[in-house]
């Protein structure tokens, strides 16, 4: 994920809760032949959201909307017309506990789908969590309540907020947790959840005002539907394994393209040799630190992964003078980096803090290079096709020649 991309993720979520926020004035003002927006826009958006997260078979997402679900269903039948009794008391309490430390679970859960034992026991462990608060209800166990509801710090900055220090406490740990697996992860899914569950806090934290919670779940649903559609998306166009978009965005770029432009093949060498020698867990490594420094050449080009270990370089605007001196640092650049290997017996953890001698060998290091064709767009290679088996052609002379080499 470049720089870019990482801003544009988070602001995308911010956006959309800066929306809602100025949102829900304006619903509160709605004639009475609009009516139907407020109050079925929360059920559409979860709705919908449900039917997508089924069809993608995203058995995180369905137990988050389920949640989220169940949140507003609570607000509909108790929350709505305040906090004063007892079991409205309770179930806010409930759902200030209960809906950030699900959104974090889930955060940390693989993706194990949907209709199976893994979905069973997650949808039963959300039921568990229902169970108990009703029994709370049913057994008029105020002591617990009064007990969830007491301050747990000595301080008026949160007196202002209707959900307790015990809820704003799971609030604050469990979408640190989403964030923190969101940043390592760095997939639209885990920064939907996280978005998802910070929204849901908001509207509860604006609870007392008409609309807001409503509106805020509405968001919440809004986001799991967007953190689906970037994530359908990105299987779609961009290569899983190096990062950078695939084949089928090379194609819609190339019908974009103007009258002038460059295309570069790029080829990794030897690639099926190292392959065998070392495995194709350090060849995966290869292609993505390839990807990488691919991903950083300059002069306005667009970067793609042809398909196995071939790359392609788009130069829209460029010619091939102005495009080989940003390949030329490329080649440079794949040609000096060195990877260390791990030794065959070397142990992946010593047994004890003391080495023996002899117990491990030299690390030794390896490099690889790329060859690289390059073409323009001329009269005789007039459609990017031309260009793209010009570029092909002028990769296999650039091979045929020794590898490690420019050719055009």
């Amino acid at each position: 994920m470049t720089s870019a991309q990482f801003v544009i993720g988070l602001l995308v979520p911010a956006v959309m809760l800066v929306t809602a926020w100025l949102l829900v004035p304006l619903v509160s003002e709605l004639p009475p032949s609009l009516a139907g927006i407020k109050t079925y826009s929360a059920d559409v958006a979860l709705g919908l959201g449900l039917i997508l997260s089924i069809a993608f078979r995203r058995g995180r997402f369905v137990l988050a909307l389920l949640v989220l679900a169940a949140a507003y269903f609570c607000y509909t039948l108790l929350l709505r017309e305040g906090l004063d009794c007892f079991q409205a008391r309770t179930v806010f309490v409930a759902l200030g506990v209960f809906v950030p430390f699900n959104f974090a679970a889930l955060s940390l859960l693989a993706e194990r789908g949907i209709f199976n034992i893994y979905g069973v026991r997650r949808l039963a462990a959300i039921a568990l969590e229902a169970a108990f608060t009703l029994w709370i209800v049913l057994a008029n166990r105020a002591e617990i309540t009064a007990w969830a509801y007491a301050p747990l710090y000595d301080t008026q900055w949160f007196a202002a907020s209707p959900i307790p220090h015990l809820g704003l406490t799971v609030f604050a740990i469990g979408f640190a947790i989403s964030l923190m697996v969101w940043y390592v992860k760095r997939s639209p899914l885990d920064l939907g959840l996280a978005a998802a569950g910070f929204a849901c806090g908001m509207g509860m934290n604006g609870i007392a005002a008409p609309n807001f919670f409503p509106m805020f779940i509405m968001t919440a649903g809004l986001m799991l539907i967007v953190a689906m559609l970037q994530t359908a998306y990105g299987m779609a166009f961009r290569d899983e394994l190096t990062g950078l978009p695939g084949r089928r965005a090379l194609n819609e770029s190339m019908m974009r393209l103007g009258n002038c432009y460059t295309i570069a093949m790029i080829d990794v060498d030897h690639f099926k040799n190292f392959n065998d020698t070392y495995g194709h867990d350090l060849g995966d490594q290869v292609l993505k630190i390839v990807a990488r420094k691919i991903a950083k050449v300059g002069g306005g080009s667009k970067h793609y992964r042809y398909g196995g270990e071939e790359f392609t370089v788009l130069f829209p605007g460029k010619d091939v003078d102005d495009a080989i001196p940003h390949l030329e640092a490329l080649r440079k650049s794949v040609a000096d980096y060195r990877m260390a290997l791990r030794a065959s017996d070397r142990p992946k953890r010593p047994k004890s803090t003391e080495r023996t001698r002899g117990a491990f060998r030299k690390v030794k290091a390896v490099s690889v290079t790329i060859s690289i064709g390059v073409a323009e767009r001329t009269e005789k290679t007039a459609t990017p096709g031309d260009v793209i088996g010009a570029a092909d052609r002028a990769l296999y002379r650039a091979k045929k020649l020794g590898r490690n080499q420019i050719r055009k």
